[in-house]
C-alpha cells in the first residue's frame, strides 16, 4: 500500500498544476491518471487549443517554460447566402437592443426564458437563432438552464481578446508541468482507474479498479465537472465512503456541455482556392455556418492541411453513440455546402479522419463547463473542503468569466493548493 502526502486524482490541467505547487512545497504527491496519457482534455489536436485572451498564469507558465505562442490572425468568415462572407461585414439584426437588455437585466434566468421574455417576436427570430447558436457552439451551454447573468459577463465586453494557439500545441505545458513534478519527487501514475474513496477525518485510501491501494493525509479530485455528476455503476465514476450527498447534489446544479470534434486531414488545403471579396483564401482561420457541423477551423499561419470540426451544445447529447461514420457524413455534408463542393470531391481529397466524442468518453463524459443558473449557489459546496481531507478542482470549479478554459483549470488548481497548505500548516 503506497503512502504518500497527498493523492491527486486526474492528470489535466488542474490536477498537475496542483502536483506542481505541492511538490514545489516539499510535500510528496502522489497523481493517478485513468488513461494511458497526460492532459486530460488537453491531448494533441484532440482536445483544448487555443488561449483566450492575454491571461495571466497560462502566459506566465509559458514564459517560464520557454515554450512560444502566437496570435491568431487571418480572416473568420460567415457561412451566408450560399457565400462565405468576412465576419466583420454581417451585422446581427438587434444585436445593441439585446446587449441593452442583458446590461438592464438585475435577476438571473436562463438564457432561453430571457430571449423569450425580452425578444419572442418573430422580428427577431435571427437574433434568437444566433445567440442560441453561439451559446451551444462557443459555451457548449444549453440555453435552457444556462444562466443569462454569467452570459452577459463573457459576452458584453469593452474589447475582443485576443485569441492564441502555442507553437506545437498545450501538451508541451502539460509536459512542461509533468517534468516539473517528478522533478520535484512527485509520481505519476497512468491507466489508474480510480473507484472507491475511504476518507475520515486527516486520512484517505484510494482504490483502483485492478485493486492498488494508495494511502494519504489528504486527497484533491480533479475530474471534470460530468464525471462528478455521473451515477455511482458508471465507468471512470467515484464512490465515496462515507458518501458525499451534498457534493454530488451540488455537481447536478452545474452545467458540462457535450462536444464533438472533427479533424480531417486533406491532400491539400481546398479552401485556399475559395475566393473571398476578391481575394484568395489562404489566410482563413475560422468559419461559422448554420450547417449540422456548424464551426470549422484551419491551423493557420502554420501551413498545414488539417480542417477541424466542432459541434458543441445540446445537439451533441443526442449524438453520444453515433458511430464516427455517422458523424463523418454529417461533417462532409456540412463541409459540401459550406464550399458549395459535391461531398463525394471532399472525400476524394481526405488523407485520414479521426472523431472524438468526449460526450461518450467515460474518463471525460462531456466538453467543458458552462455556469446555470443555480452554479453560484452549488460552487461554495463543491469548493469548501470536506473535514479539511477532501477537496475539490477543475475547470469546472472555477468562478468567473474563464470558467470552462485551460486558464480556469490551471488557478483553480493554483488556489486549492494554497487552501490545502493552509490547512496542513495548522
Amino acid at each position: 500500500m503506497a503512502q504518500t502526502d497527498v493523492i491527486i486524482i486526474g492528470a489535466g490541467a488542474a490536477g498537475l498544476m496542483a502536483a506542481r505547487e505541492l511538490v514545489k512545497a516539499g510535500k510528496k504527491v502522489q497523481l493517478l491518471e485513468a488513461r494511458d496519457h497526460i492532459g486530460g482534455r488537453i491531448h494533441q489536436h484532440t482536445g483544448a487549443e487555443f488561449i483566450h485572451g492575454d491571461v495571466p498564469l497560462t502566459l506566465g507558465l509559458l514564459k517560464e517554460a520557454n515554450i512560444p505562442y502566437h496570435a491568431i490572425e487571418g480572416t473568420m468568415l460567415q457561412s451566408f447566402k450560399g457565400q462565405l462572407v468576412p465576419v466583420e461585414e454581417l451585422e446581427i439584426p438587434h444585436w445593441p437592443l439585446f446587449v441593452a437588455a442583458l446590461k438592464k437585466q438585475e435577476e438571473d434566468l436562463p438564457l432561453q426564458d430571457f430571449l423569450e421574455l425580452h425578444f419572442a417576436d418573430d422580428k427577431y427570430n435571427e437574433l434568437r437563432d444566433t445567440v442560441i447558436r453561439y451559446a451551444s457552439g462557443y459555451d457548449t451551454a444549453d440555453p435552457a438552464d444556462a444562466s443569462t447573468l454569467a452570459m452577459r459577463e463573457e459576452w458584453v465586453s469593452e474589447h475582443e481578446a485576443t485569441q492564441y494557439r502555442i507553437n506545437g500545441g498545450y501538451d508541451r505545458l502539460t509536459a512542461f508541468l509533468a517534468a516539473e513534478i517528478t522533478k520535484g519527487g512527485g509520481a505519476i501514475q497512468l491507466s489508474s482507474i480510480v473507484q472507491h474513496i475511504h476518507w475520515q477525518p486527516g486520512k484517505v485510501e484510494v482504490i483502483t479498479t485492478n485493486e492498488q491501494h494508495y494511502t494519504a493525509q489528504q486527497v484533491l479530485i480533479t475530474v471534470p465537472l460530468s464525471v462528478l455528476q455521473a451515477a455511482p455503476t458508471e465507468l471512470g465514476s467515484l464512490q465515496y465512503f462515507p458518501p458525499l450527498p451534498a457534493q454530488h447534489e451540488a455537481a447536478q446544479q452545474m452545467g458540462m456541455g457535450g462536444i464533438i470534434k472533427i479533424l480531417l486531414q486533406f491532400r491539400e488545403p481546398f479552401w485556399e482556392k475559395q475566393t473571398i471579396n476578391g481575394k484568395s483564401g489562404e489566410d482563413i482561420t475560422l468559419i461559422f455556418s448554420q450547417q449540422t457541423v456548424p464551426t470549422w477551423w484551419t491551423q493557420y499561419p502554420e501551413t498545414s492541411t488539417l480542417l477541424t470540426g466542432w459541434l458543441g451544445g445540446p445537439p451533441v447529447k443526442a449524438l453520444k453513440d453515433a458511430s464516427d461514420t455517422e458523424v463523418l457524413e454529417m461533417a462532409f455534408n456540412s463541409l459540401s455546402g459550406i464550399f458549395n463542393m459535391p461531398a463525394s470531391t471532399l472525400q476524394s481529397l481526405l488523407l485520414s479522419a479521426q472523431v472524438i466524442n468526449w460526450t461518450n468518453d467515460p474518463f471525460t463524459r462531456g466538453s467543458y463547463s458552462y455556469p446555470t443558473i443555480h452554479t453560484k449557489a452549488a460552487l461554495p459546496v463543491l469548493t469548501t473542503p470536506v473535514a479539511n481531507t477532501l477537496f475539490f478542482a477543475g475547470e469546472g470549479l472555477y468562478n468567473g468569466a474563464l470558467m470552462g478554459t485551460v486558464e480556469a483549470a490551471l488557478v483553480n488548481g493554483q488556489e486549492v493548493v494554497k487552501k490545502m497548505l493552509g490547512i496542513n500548516s495548522k
